[in-house]
């Protein structure tokens, strides 16, 4: 087809011939812009709402007017001059909507207040931060699992690093008091590396022989640290060459089960195998030694959590989680801790190192609030038996002090004292007015806090959960909760039963599953016997969402020899006061932070929906940030359970080449939209100097 004419003149016909040249010439590009236009069935094309606009020519619409000569390509009346004022319109309209947008944002920019720009600037912030870490997730999974490089390993002084207690730089930024031993997460930059094991490491010892016995080169502790150990739980000890034992029964020293026997008669009972019938289960050992209180009391289907300060060496934790036994590093300085109101059945202190009677005795407020109704406190320290004025003023302060929190001094004998908290509510209205700390506000009374700034008021009163000891049922039959005590927590007997059935049969499954792939890998290991049953290969478990503790619940009724860190997300429901309720152990815990507890500390780690859960929360951190977690967490040669949707599971099978994790996907029969991720992650050894 011919193109239009240029601006200008063209000559004008001069004999008949050229005429009809020219005539038919004009019909053939008529005929052909017809053609042209008819094809255009494009109801949203931009000359179906020109063609409303302008009028249609015969003459000047194919560029020829009347007098032959061409017309002005710029004119609207043919097609490409509509189209040409079609884009300037178009251009005209999106500068126009442009400059209005920018001129009403600008007015209303300068007509929001100081306080307002600081909250929409924190959002657009949280914004952008969950922006950079979801780019970050999908360009590591986009380049796929060949090209995403292994992370590297973490140099040697990483070996027993816990992020989030680091005392020199707390002492840096001004803190003091023992307050530099407070968690302070945010301060120092993210982990991006795999802490290896020390270079002598071993795996641990087979339970229950690993609660008696470990091995030195695994914990960071020195001989001479040992040795110099003063507390009654830490003198029950003996060390050799590679090897340290705990013998609670040795004539070399104090026995804890002389000790237990003493608080249980003191309480009145006979022993401390009574504790189960007089209402006691769980129990938090401040400042716990290494343990052996719990580990003695543990035969006595007793669990006890062993909470002490974050130590650089020589740790309490460390040791006791060795030795396969519960325990998190917590501090009693300046903020409650992550357990709900009405927790434990029994907080026990043997020269724990805390000075109850100081800051005008908060600490013991917050030893209140942890202690459920009829609990008991044990304290054993010096200062009971006081001979000089200045402590026997103190003891004075901590007698009177317990008084106006409505304990109840049961029995002293020699350097202990046990007593036992009220079950009476009323007991608090009948003190004398400005007599102890007052009752909190039930707007203040919060069930479970999180690290929040201790509070000087009795907190828990206002619970629907505040059921004496001796009226909960005695365990075994606490884990089941009946009718009544569920509707405290909102739930029906019928959810309940439904999801303690669906994890009945999960681990079995897990079991099934695990068995052949550890024995397989290894059979038997040099200088131990043939391997043991299955009951015991696994000893620490982590959940990390524990939902409802019915994991924790099918492990024990499948007689496993194992005890359970329950974990509840920060992000999701709380479940945690259920879980305490129901005679288990457990913590509320934000993800996106380092877990309170040193490397290799778990032989298993459990995560079902929290992959997906995590997702559709705003996040602070990447998956893979939450991965190296998981590893530090882990022991050599531990084990990962994902269970969780298709895509959660796709997405963290591509991080754990990664990770360097060995990596199974299996398919759940029962569920088609989920899948198990199991994990094995290898034991990399330390090269020895």
């Amino acid at each position: 087809m011919s193109r239009p004419l240029h601006r200008g003149a063209s000559r004008i016909a001069e004999d008949n011939h050229d005429s009809l040249d020219s005539q038919s010439k004009n019909k053939t590009e008529k005929d052909d812009l017809d053609r042209r236009g008819s094809s255009d069935h494009s109801p949203l094309g931009l000359k179906f709402p020109l063609r409303l606009l302008f009028t249609e020519n015969s003459h000047s619409k194919y560029g020829i007017t009347e007098n032959g000569f061409t017309s002005d390509p710029f004119l609207v009346g043919t097609p490409r001059n509509r189209h040409k004022l079609a884009v300037l319109l178009l251009k005209m309209s999106l500068v126009f909507i442009v400059i209005l947008a920018l001129t009403g944002s600008f007015w209303w920019s300068i007509s929001i207040s100081t306080s307002s720009r600081g909250h929409i600037y924190h959002g657009y912030r949280r914004l952008q931060e969950k922006l950079v870490s979801d780019l970050l997730d999908v360009g590591e999974f986009s380049r796929g699992p060949s090209k995403m490089k292994e992370l590297e390993f973490c140099s040697q002084e990483y070996e027993n690093y816990v992020p989030c207690y680091n005392v020199s730089e707390n002492q840096a930024l001004g803190y003091s008091d023992n307050n530099e031993f407070d968690r302070q997460c945010g301060h120092e930059l993210r982990q991006s590396c795999l802490v290896l094991p020390p270079a002598n490491y071993k795996l641990p010892l087979r339970w229950p022989t690993g609660r008696d016995v470990i091995w030195i080169a695994n914990v960071k502790i020195t001989a001479q640290e040992v040795l110099s150990s003063g507390s009654l739980t830490k003198r029950m000890m003996m060390l050799d060459e590679e090897q340290i034992s705990f013998r609670s029964a040795s004539l070399m020293f104090d026995g804890v089960e002389d000790y237990s026997h003493q608080i249980a008669e003191m309480i009145g009972l006979r022993n401390e195998s009574n504790f189960i019938q007089a209402g006691v289960r769980t129990i938090l050992d401040i400042g716990c030694g290494y343990g052996s209180f719990g580990a003695h009391l543990y035969q006595s289907q007793l669990l006890t959590m062993c909470i002490a300060n974050y130590e650089p060496s020589g740790s309490q934790i460390q040791l006791t989680l060795e030795r396969g036994l519960p325990a998190m590093i917590a501090s009693f300085t300046s903020k409650q801790l992550p357990y709900p109101s009405l927790s434990f059945d029994m907080l026990h202190c043997a020269r724990c190192g805390i000075d109850w009677d100081q800051k005008d005795g908060i600490l013991l407020v917050e030893a209140d609030r942890l202690l459920k109704p009829g609990g008991y406190f044990v304290w054993t320290s010096p200062l009971t038996n006081a001979r000089n004025k200045e402590n026997q003023k103190r003891w004075i302060f901590i007698h009177d002090f317990t008084e106006n929190l409505c304990w109840e001094m049961l029995s002293q004998q020699d350097e202990t004292v046990v007593w036992k908290k009220t079950s009476n509510r009323d007991c608090y209205n009948s003190r004398k007015p400005g007599s102890g700390p007052s009752l909190c506000m039930k707007s203040h009374d919060v069930e479970s806090p999180y690290y929040r700034e201790l509070q000087n008021c009795i907190g828990g009163t206002h619970s629907r959960r505040w059921i004496s000891i001796e009226e909960r049922g005695t365990w075994p039959s606490r884990a089941n909760l009946n009718k009544k005590e569920l509707s405290i927590h909102g739930l029906q007997s019928e959810e309940f039963l439904e999801d303690s059935e669906s994890w009945r049969t999960a681990v079995q499954n897990y079991w099934s599953l695990l068995s052949p792939l550890i024995f397989s890998d290894h059979p038997k290991r040099p200088g131990e016997e043939d391997p043991p049953p299955p009951y015991n290969m696994l000893r620490n478990v982590l959940d990390m969402n524990a939902h409802f503790g019915g994991f924790n619940s099918a492990l024990l009724r499948a007689r496993k020899s194992v005890w359970v860190m329950n974990v509840v997300p920060t992000s999701g429901p709380n479940y945690l006061p259920l879980i305490l309720d129901r005679g288990f152990v457990g913590v509320l815990h934000d993800w996106c932070e380092a877990f309170p507890t040193y490397p290799r500390t778990f032989d298993l780690v459990h995560a079902a929906g929290l992959l997906s859960q995590r997702t559709a929360q705003q996040h602070r951190c990447t998956m893979l940030d939450l991965f190296i977690e998981i590893d530090r967490l882990l022991r050599p040669e531990g084990w990962i359970i994902i269970r969780d949707t298709v895509p959660s599971i796709e997405t963290a099978r591509a991080l754990t080449a990664r990770l360097k994790w060995d990596a199974r996907v299996i398919e759940i029969e029962s569920d088609s939209d989920q899948r198990l991720l199991i994990c094995q992650k290898p034991f990399f050894k330390r090269q020895a100097n």
